[in-house]
């Protein structure tokens, strides 16, 4: 039996209960379960990988399959693993951290997990028709163009769907953020994680309409013989290059800034101290969010655009350096003099510091352009990347897991096997990245899939492939750990398990749907702490108990994306005048009406789903004055039992 609002129920309602939810809370489990889903798939692919490097002139892989991992272990981490995690950290956490009922559009909130784990869905299905993409996670219209089989319009037509999804939460966020803070939750009252968490939002809101654009075109490109990249009929490839970094570098603070705002909690709350510079954080944030659209050409600088541009995008990235500089020292002068606990979010924290900053030092040589051309593409640009991604949002995510994890399960995983997780998957990283440096100042090449013997490659690429088995392991033990705290569902009677100094860790445990029983009223920053100091933690009320509106559950956003998903397979295999698009189809030779009624079907199926959203008249629920009432006192009673 699972529980449900408080109460136990079988397993069909459960899964019912979360096809057809609208709270925030349960979308943040959605968004674990996807996002987890799909980082498990990636790190697979990358050991896949690293087995294959591990020797010179290994078979393990095949070079076309070798290329179908690396296209799809990039695709999948960034697009699909990392960023739906930190929705489902933004999505626990901020409208508790500004003391909202729940995000401002909650239907969209679901259309957008929805899209997300079907578009997910949709891509990773290309391995079942034996013609995964294989242009590489950037997918470079040159290679995607050529590439034969329909590998390439999966990842098309997929990201569309989760890239359109992400969209929606990106809007639904600023708008939370913007209209629904508590009273007296002022901007420079709001906890770093939500700052970070607004500016992220802004720059997907303004960062991927150019990635849509861009995956349009490619399968209009593909599917339909229009000429927007195709060289001989007069098209540009680097068009697709400017659309796909336009939305890529912004997409790398997309990931990170949430990840400052994480560590910027955690250093706090364990530091037992206020975040050193909280102003001087918050611009900072700004900052990086603004130059973060100024930067995008650093990954062209070998494209020929000259050198009055690679100068302008050479100082950018200089200067988008100098903000990031401002939040290491502040982080290092909150944890200068506090009384620091070394729990396992705190130990992620702290290895974070330097792995971040020896990513950050790697990215400014490349901001040199003539250096860059000799680091291009070579094994010194995998090396940057990871350890600006792993070292920073990996650490971030798994921190933030141990972290929130009993704020949105009520339970607490074990502290001691989350330290030794930490402690193997932090020397693992080390050993794999660390060592790609050397390899690409030797000269080897990304993107190969075997090298000869006597290069000099031999030692380093085997360190780094012990390094991943390293990384997985710590992974496997994160798994056991937390098949174990939901095995024993030990529960925390008091949410606040951590002494934390803001809003979210006011909450009743399990936290109602409605989030709060009273309106906050915020006194300041760190609210909670600022309570605990001179209110006993009672945070105020901003008005009395009374009847809360909440909106009701709908399955019409699944059901609106399964026509998306389904739609997606018929313009995939109907293809007009591309023979390829039933190769896998072979002995179906009548696949192509079958091709369009699956479009049709599924377009319809969409279509009357939008309909009957905006004919059904669903005015949502009232929670009455009594219920909240005896749900507050039963809280009481648990908490004083405790005691």
């Amino acid at each position: 039996m699972a529980t449900v609002n408080g109460q136990k129920v079988g397993f069909g309602r459960l899964i019912w209960e979360y096809l057809t939810t609208v709270d925030h809370k349960k979308i943040a489990i959605l968004y674990l379960i996807g996002g987890g889903f799909f980082f498990v798939m990636g790190g697979i692919e990358a050991m896949l990988i690293r087995i294959q490097l591990a020797v010179p002139n290994n078979d393990f892989l095949s070079a076309g399959l070798f290329n179908e991992m690396i296209t799809m272990h990039g695709t999948t981490m960034i697009f699909l693993a990392a960023m739906p995690i930190l929705f489902a950290f933004m999505n626990a956490v901020v409208p508790l951290q500004i003391g909202a009922r729940d995000l401002a559009f909650p239907f969209m909130n679901a259309l957008g997990v929805w899209m997300f784990i079907l578009g997910g869905i949709f891509v990773n299905v290309s391995w079942l028709f034996g013609d995964a993409p294989d242009a590489g996670w950037t997918s470079y219209a040159s290679l995607s163009i050529a590439s034969p089989g329909h590998g390439i319009d999966f990842y098309a037509i997929g990201l569309q769907i989760a890239g359109a999804g992400t969209l929606i939460t990106g809007i639904n966020f600023v708008t939370t953020i913007i209209t629904m803070r508590a009273p007296g939750m002022t901007y420079m009252r709001m906890p770093l994680f939500t700052w970070t968490a607004l500016v992220a939002s802004i720059l997907i809101v303004f960062g991927f309409p150019p990635l849509t654009v861009g995956l349009f075109l490619l399968t209009f490109d593909r599917m339909f013989g229009s000429n927007f990249f195709i060289v001989e009929a007069g098209g540009n490839t680097i068009i697709w290059e400017h659309l796909f970094w336009i939305f890529g570098h912004p997409e790398v603070y997309i990931l990170i800034l949430p990840a400052f705002g994480i560590f910027s909690e955690i250093f706090a709350v364990f530091s037992r101290k206020r975040l050193f510079g909280y102003s001087a954080m918050v611009f900072a944030t700004v900052l990086i969010g603004f130059f973060g659209f100024m930067v995008w050409a650093h990954h062209m600088f070998t494209v020929g655009l000259g050198p009055t541009a690679n100068a302008i995008f050479a100082l950018a990235t200089m200067a988008i350096a100098v903000p990031t500089g401002i939040k290491i020292f502040n982080w290092i002068a909150t944890i200068w003099g506090g009384s620091i606990t070394f729990t396992t979010p705190m130990l992620y924290a702290l290895a974070f510091i330097p792995s971040f900053v020896m990513g950050g030092v790697t990215g400014i040589m490349q901001a040199v352009a003539p250096a860059d051309y000799q680091y291009h593409d070579s094994y010194f640009i995998v090396a940057h990347f990871h350890y600006v991604i792993v070292g920073g949002v990996v650490f971030a995510i798994l921190a933030g897991l141990h972290y929130w994890w009993p704020l949105m399960f009520g339970t607490k995983l074990n502290d001691t096997l989350g330290k030794i997780e930490m402690a193997i998957f932090a020397i693992g990283f080390h050993m794999t990245f660390l060592v790609q440096h050397w390899l690409g100042l030797w000269g080897m090449p990304r993107r190969v899939f075997t090298y000869l013997d006597g290069q000099g490659f031999n030692l380093a690429n085997l360190i780094s492939t012990i390094g991943a088995l390293l990384m997985a392991v710590g992974v496997i033990v994160l798994v056991i750990n937390i098949i174990m705290t939901v095995v024993k569902n030990d529960r925390v009677v008091n949410v606040d398990v951590w002494d934390g100094r803001t809003l979210e860790w006011a909450v009743a445990t399990p936290t109602p749907e409605y989030n709060f029983f009273q309106t906050p009223l915020v006194r300041g920053l760190d609210v909670l702490q600022l309570e605990k100091e001179e209110n006993n933690g009672e945070i105020p009320s901003a008005g009395p108990v009374e009847d809360i509106h909440m909106p009701n559950n709908s399955i019409i956003p699944f059901i609106l994306t399964l026509g998306l998903f389904i739609a997606g397979f018929g313009a995939l295999f109907h293809a007009s005048g591309q023979e390829w698009a039933i190769a896998a189809v072979k002995d179906l030779p009548s696949m192509r009406p079958w091709s369009m009624i699956l479009l049709v079907g599924g377009l319809t199926i969409t279509f009357l789903s939008m309909m009957a959203r905006s004919w059904i008249d669903d005015h949502g629920h009232y929670i009455k004055k009594e219920r909240i009432e005896k749900e507050m006192r039963e809280y009481e009673e648990r908490k004083r039992g405790a005691n």
